[in-house]
Protein backbone atom coordinates (compact mmCIF):
# COMPACT_ATOMS: atom_id res chain seq x y z
CA UNK A 1 0.00 0.00 0.00
CA UNK A 2 1.34 3.54 -0.84
CA UNK A 3 1.71 5.00 2.52
CA UNK A 4 2.21 8.56 1.66
CA UNK A 5 0.23 11.54 2.31
CA UNK A 6 -2.08 12.42 -0.59
CA UNK A 7 -2.14 15.99 -1.63
CA UNK A 8 -4.93 18.42 -1.59
CA UNK A 9 -6.33 17.36 -5.10
CA UNK A 10 -6.00 13.73 -4.22
CA UNK A 11 -7.94 14.06 -1.01
CA UNK A 12 -10.57 16.12 -2.41
CA UNK A 13 -13.51 16.00 -5.03
CA UNK A 14 -15.72 18.94 -4.98
CA UNK A 15 -19.21 18.44 -5.71
CA UNK A 16 -22.28 21.38 -4.64
CA UNK A 17 -22.60 20.28 -1.26
CA UNK A 18 -19.39 19.35 -0.24
CA UNK A 19 -16.59 17.20 -0.65
CA UNK A 20 -15.46 13.10 -1.00
CA UNK A 21 -12.29 13.02 0.56
CA UNK A 22 -10.30 9.75 -1.43
CA UNK A 23 -7.11 8.44 -0.19
CA UNK A 24 -7.09 5.23 -2.86
CA UNK A 25 -10.11 2.99 -2.49
CA UNK A 26 -10.53 4.68 1.06
CA UNK A 27 -13.22 7.04 1.45
CA UNK A 28 -13.59 9.65 4.43
CA UNK A 29 -16.98 10.81 5.02
CA UNK A 30 -16.88 14.67 5.29
CA UNK A 31 -19.58 15.68 8.03
CA UNK A 32 -20.25 18.67 9.46
CA UNK A 33 -18.77 19.37 12.83
CA UNK A 34 -21.26 17.13 16.03
CA UNK A 35 -22.35 14.73 13.12
CA UNK A 36 -21.82 11.64 11.82
CA UNK A 37 -24.70 11.81 9.26
CA UNK A 38 -24.48 12.99 4.98
CA UNK A 39 -27.14 12.63 3.02
CA UNK A 40 -26.39 13.78 -0.73
CA UNK A 41 -29.26 14.82 -3.19
CA UNK A 42 -29.15 14.37 -6.69
CA UNK A 43 -26.42 15.74 -8.93
CA UNK A 44 -27.79 14.70 -12.16
CA UNK A 45 -25.25 12.40 -13.82
CA UNK A 46 -22.75 10.70 -11.70
CA UNK A 47 -19.82 8.02 -11.61
CA UNK A 48 -18.23 7.19 -8.18
CA UNK A 49 -15.62 4.53 -9.11
CA UNK A 50 -14.72 1.65 -6.46
CA UNK A 51 -14.79 2.95 -2.89
CA UNK A 52 -15.56 1.48 0.20
CA UNK A 53 -15.78 3.76 3.50
CA UNK A 54 -16.78 2.92 7.62
CA UNK A 55 -20.32 4.83 6.84
CA UNK A 56 -23.33 2.43 5.83
CA UNK A 57 -24.90 3.69 2.39
CA UNK A 58 -28.68 3.64 1.74
CA UNK A 59 -30.09 4.93 -1.70
CA UNK A 60 -33.28 5.96 -1.78
CA UNK A 61 -34.24 6.23 -5.89
CA UNK A 62 -37.03 8.49 -6.52
CA UNK A 63 -36.67 8.50 -10.37
CA UNK A 64 -34.46 6.54 -13.27
CA UNK A 65 -31.99 3.80 -12.46
CA UNK A 66 -28.97 3.81 -9.91
CA UNK A 67 -26.50 1.03 -10.92
CA UNK A 68 -24.52 -0.25 -7.76
CA UNK A 69 -21.20 -2.62 -9.05
CA UNK A 70 -20.45 -4.67 -5.76
CA UNK A 71 -18.28 -7.64 -5.70
CA UNK A 72 -20.78 -10.37 -5.51
CA UNK A 73 -23.72 -8.56 -8.02
CA UNK A 74 -25.19 -5.42 -9.85
CA UNK A 75 -27.59 -3.78 -8.90
CA UNK A 76 -29.94 -1.74 -11.01
CA UNK A 77 -31.99 0.08 -8.29
CA UNK A 78 -35.29 1.55 -9.62
CA UNK A 79 -37.58 4.44 -8.59
CA UNK A 80 -39.71 3.13 -5.48
CA UNK A 81 -36.30 1.01 -4.71
CA UNK A 82 -34.17 1.11 -1.70
CA UNK A 83 -30.61 -0.60 -1.54
CA UNK A 84 -28.42 -0.34 2.14
CA UNK A 85 -24.87 -1.24 1.91
CA UNK A 86 -22.89 -2.37 4.93
CA UNK A 87 -19.95 -0.50 6.14
CA UNK A 88 -16.79 -1.44 4.45
CA UNK A 89 -17.99 -2.77 1.59
CA UNK A 90 -17.02 -1.99 -1.37
CA UNK A 91 -18.88 -0.79 -4.00
CA UNK A 92 -19.31 1.52 -7.92
CA UNK A 93 -22.00 4.02 -8.66
CA UNK A 94 -23.43 5.24 -11.98
CA UNK A 95 -26.18 7.43 -12.28
CA UNK A 96 -27.63 8.60 -15.63
CA UNK A 97 -29.32 12.34 -15.86
CA UNK A 98 -32.56 11.23 -15.34
CA UNK A 99 -31.30 9.76 -11.77
CA UNK A 100 -33.04 11.62 -9.09
CA UNK A 101 -32.23 9.87 -5.53
CA UNK A 102 -31.24 10.68 -1.74
CA UNK A 103 -28.10 9.33 -0.61
CA UNK A 104 -27.77 8.20 3.17
CA UNK A 105 -24.39 8.07 4.69
CA UNK A 106 -23.64 7.00 8.40
CA UNK A 107 -21.33 6.35 10.65
CA UNK A 108 -22.78 2.31 12.30
CA UNK A 109 -21.42 3.15 15.46
CA UNK A 110 -24.72 4.54 17.29
CA UNK A 111 -27.31 1.90 15.87
CA UNK A 112 -24.56 -1.16 16.43
CA UNK A 113 -24.12 -0.72 19.73
CA UNK A 114 -27.63 -0.97 20.33
CA UNK A 115 -27.83 -4.66 22.14
CA UNK A 116 -30.77 -5.58 19.63
CA UNK A 117 -29.22 -4.79 17.12
CA UNK A 118 -26.24 -6.48 17.94
CA UNK A 119 -28.04 -9.92 17.74
CA UNK A 120 -29.23 -9.55 14.33
CA UNK A 121 -25.62 -8.65 12.86
CA UNK A 122 -26.04 -11.54 10.51
CA UNK A 123 -28.21 -9.05 8.54
CA UNK A 124 -26.75 -5.86 9.01
CA UNK A 125 -23.50 -7.23 7.76
CA UNK A 126 -25.19 -8.52 4.34
CA UNK A 127 -26.26 -5.70 1.24
CA UNK A 128 -29.94 -5.28 1.69
CA UNK A 129 -32.17 -4.55 -1.38
CA UNK A 130 -35.78 -3.76 -1.18
CA UNK A 131 -37.34 -3.89 -4.54
CA UNK A 132 -40.46 -1.89 -5.77
CA UNK A 133 -42.86 -5.02 -4.56
CA UNK A 134 -41.20 -5.14 -1.30
CA UNK A 135 -43.64 -5.25 1.74
CA UNK A 136 -40.90 -3.33 3.57
CA UNK A 137 -40.39 -0.45 0.83
CA UNK A 138 -43.30 1.91 1.97
CA UNK A 139 -42.47 1.56 5.98
CA UNK A 140 -38.96 2.06 4.89
CA UNK A 141 -39.15 5.12 2.20
CA UNK A 142 -41.35 7.06 5.15
CA UNK A 143 -38.62 7.05 7.58
CA UNK A 144 -36.18 7.38 5.54
CA UNK A 145 -37.86 10.45 4.07
CA UNK A 146 -38.24 12.20 7.74
CA UNK A 147 -34.75 11.95 8.28
CA UNK A 148 -34.05 13.64 4.89
CA UNK A 149 -36.40 16.34 5.95
CA UNK A 150 -34.86 16.77 9.49
CA UNK A 151 -31.44 16.54 8.21
CA UNK A 152 -31.94 19.77 5.90
CA UNK A 153 -34.06 22.04 8.25
CA UNK A 154 -30.39 21.40 10.72
CA UNK A 155 -32.44 22.24 13.54
CA UNK A 156 -30.95 22.19 16.70
CA UNK A 157 -29.96 18.44 17.69
CA UNK A 158 -30.76 17.07 13.97
CA UNK A 159 -27.89 14.33 13.90
CA UNK A 160 -29.63 12.99 17.18
CA UNK A 161 -33.18 12.84 15.65
CA UNK A 162 -32.05 11.70 12.26
CA UNK A 163 -30.77 8.61 14.09
CA UNK A 164 -34.08 7.87 15.65
CA UNK A 165 -35.61 7.82 12.52
CA UNK A 166 -32.81 5.05 11.52
CA UNK A 167 -33.08 3.27 14.34
CA UNK A 168 -36.32 2.78 13.54
CA UNK A 169 -35.57 1.96 10.00
CA UNK A 170 -33.34 -0.61 11.36
CA UNK A 171 -36.41 -1.78 14.18
CA UNK A 172 -38.13 -2.76 10.98
CA UNK A 173 -36.06 -4.33 8.85
CA UNK A 174 -34.77 -6.76 12.01
CA UNK A 175 -37.89 -7.59 12.95
CA UNK A 176 -38.62 -8.63 9.27
CA UNK A 177 -35.54 -10.51 9.46
CA UNK A 178 -36.32 -12.53 12.70
CA UNK A 179 -39.80 -13.42 11.48
CA UNK A 180 -39.49 -14.36 7.76
CA UNK A 181 -35.33 -14.05 6.57
CA UNK A 182 -33.88 -16.34 9.15
CA UNK A 183 -36.59 -17.75 11.81
CA UNK A 184 -33.89 -20.64 12.86
CA UNK A 185 -31.80 -18.03 14.34
CA UNK A 186 -35.31 -16.86 16.11
CA UNK A 187 -35.62 -20.24 17.51
CA UNK A 188 -31.97 -20.27 18.45
CA UNK A 189 -32.13 -17.16 20.30
CA UNK A 190 -35.01 -18.08 22.35
CA UNK A 191 -33.13 -20.53 23.23
CA UNK A 192 -30.46 -18.38 25.15
CA UNK A 193 -30.67 -16.03 27.84
CA UNK A 194 -30.75 -12.77 26.61
CA UNK A 195 -30.31 -10.85 30.12
CA UNK A 196 -27.52 -13.12 30.51
CA UNK A 197 -26.08 -12.01 26.89
CA UNK A 198 -27.14 -8.55 27.60
CA UNK A 199 -25.03 -8.32 30.90
CA UNK A 200 -21.76 -9.73 29.06
CA UNK A 201 -22.26 -7.06 26.14
CA UNK A 202 -22.50 -4.65 29.15
CA UNK A 203 -19.65 -5.91 30.12
CA UNK A 204 -17.63 -5.40 27.46
CA UNK A 205 -18.64 -1.78 27.07
CA UNK A 206 -17.26 -0.72 29.94
CA UNK A 207 -14.26 -2.68 30.13
CA UNK A 208 -13.40 -2.85 26.64
CA UNK A 209 -10.29 -0.36 27.50
CA UNK A 210 -8.71 -3.15 30.10
CA UNK A 211 -6.94 -6.16 28.89
CA UNK A 212 -10.16 -8.42 29.45
CA UNK A 213 -10.17 -11.95 27.38
CA UNK A 214 -12.55 -14.48 26.70
CA UNK A 215 -12.16 -15.98 29.68
CA UNK A 216 -12.49 -13.18 31.96
CA UNK A 217 -15.55 -11.86 30.61
CA UNK A 218 -16.94 -15.71 30.89
CA UNK A 219 -16.25 -15.95 34.31
CA UNK A 220 -18.07 -12.36 35.11
CA UNK A 221 -21.20 -14.48 33.23
CA UNK A 222 -20.39 -18.11 35.44
CA UNK A 223 -19.93 -19.78 31.65
CA UNK A 224 -17.25 -21.58 30.53
CA UNK A 225 -15.07 -20.13 27.66
CA UNK A 226 -16.07 -22.56 25.34
CA UNK A 227 -20.10 -22.85 26.21
CA UNK A 228 -20.18 -18.47 26.05
CA UNK A 229 -17.29 -18.37 23.40
CA UNK A 230 -20.82 -20.73 20.86
CA UNK A 231 -23.11 -18.82 22.75
CA UNK A 232 -22.37 -15.56 21.80
CA UNK A 233 -21.59 -15.67 18.26
CA UNK A 234 -25.58 -17.78 17.98
CA UNK A 235 -26.43 -14.49 19.92
CA UNK A 236 -24.63 -11.68 18.20
CA UNK A 237 -23.53 -12.92 15.22
CA UNK A 238 -19.62 -12.33 15.28
CA UNK A 239 -17.11 -13.87 17.45
CA UNK A 240 -15.97 -12.52 20.31
CA UNK A 241 -12.77 -11.15 19.25
CA UNK A 242 -14.46 -9.55 16.33
CA UNK A 243 -17.28 -7.86 18.29
CA UNK A 244 -14.10 -6.47 21.17
CA UNK A 245 -11.61 -5.71 18.27
CA UNK A 246 -15.19 -3.37 16.95
CA UNK A 247 -15.22 -1.71 19.83
CA UNK A 248 -12.06 -0.94 20.41
CA UNK A 249 -11.52 0.33 16.87
CA UNK A 250 -15.21 2.44 16.95
CA UNK A 251 -13.71 4.16 20.13
CA UNK A 252 -10.11 4.82 18.45
CA UNK A 253 -11.77 6.49 15.46
CA UNK A 254 -13.85 8.61 17.96
CA UNK A 255 -10.72 9.77 20.04
CA UNK A 256 -9.20 10.06 16.62
CA UNK A 257 -11.71 12.18 15.09
CA UNK A 258 -13.07 14.06 18.52
CA UNK A 259 -9.81 14.82 20.05
CA UNK A 260 -6.08 15.71 19.39
CA UNK A 261 -4.66 13.18 22.15
CA UNK A 262 -1.66 11.41 20.95
CA UNK A 263 -1.66 8.56 19.12
CA UNK A 264 0.14 6.54 22.60
CA UNK A 265 -3.17 7.87 24.49
CA UNK A 266 -5.60 7.18 21.77
CA UNK A 267 -4.36 3.23 21.88
CA UNK A 268 -3.84 2.64 25.32
CA UNK A 269 -7.55 4.20 25.94
CA UNK A 270 -9.47 2.02 23.79
CA UNK A 271 -8.34 -0.93 24.62
CA UNK A 272 -4.48 -1.85 22.45
CA UNK A 273 -1.76 -3.23 24.07
CA UNK A 274 1.20 -1.22 22.68
CA UNK A 275 1.19 1.62 20.30
CA UNK A 276 2.64 -1.18 17.25
CA UNK A 277 -0.10 -3.35 17.75
CA UNK A 278 -2.95 -0.29 17.75
CA UNK A 279 -1.26 0.64 14.37
CA UNK A 280 -1.26 -2.93 12.83
CA UNK A 281 -4.22 -3.61 14.07
CA UNK A 282 -5.67 -0.24 12.21
CA UNK A 283 -4.09 -0.13 9.15
CA UNK A 284 -5.47 -3.65 8.40
CA UNK A 285 -8.79 -2.26 9.14
CA UNK A 286 -8.80 0.94 8.03
CA UNK A 287 -5.94 0.78 5.23
CA UNK A 288 -4.60 3.74 6.65
CA UNK A 289 -2.53 4.49 9.91
CA UNK A 290 -4.40 6.08 13.00
CA UNK A 291 -2.25 9.21 11.98
CA UNK A 292 -3.50 9.37 8.52
CA UNK A 293 -6.62 8.85 9.30
CA UNK A 294 -6.74 11.84 11.52
CA UNK A 295 -4.73 13.60 9.24
CA UNK A 296 -7.44 13.25 6.42
CA UNK A 297 -10.85 13.31 8.45
CA UNK A 298 -9.72 15.75 10.39
CA UNK A 299 -8.88 18.14 7.95
CA UNK A 300 -12.79 18.25 6.48
CA UNK A 301 -14.47 19.96 9.56
CA UNK A 302 -15.09 23.37 7.58
CA UNK A 303 -12.29 23.67 5.06
CA UNK A 304 -13.74 26.62 3.91
CA UNK A 305 -15.68 28.47 6.32
CA UNK A 306 -17.68 30.02 3.44
CA UNK A 307 -19.48 26.82 2.03
CA UNK A 308 -22.93 25.50 2.64
CA UNK A 309 -22.76 22.46 4.72
CA UNK A 310 -25.53 19.88 3.80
Amino acid sequence: MDTRQPDEDSKRQRFPSGFRILHGQQEYISYAEHASIRIWPSFGAGYYNNHNHSAIEITLVHKGEAHYTLPEDVYHVKAGEILLIPSGCPHELREADTCDRHLLLFEPGPIGSLRDVQSINTMTQQVIYLREDSELRRGMTELLMKAVDCYFRKQPMYNAECYGYLMQVYALLGRHYLETAAPQAAVRHSTIDPEIMNSAITYIGEHYMEPITLDSVADFVGFSKYYFSRTFKEYSGVTFTDFLLVKRLNAAVNYLIRSDRPIRDVARMSGFGSVATFNRVFREQKNCTPTQFRAIYGSTVNPDPNRRIF
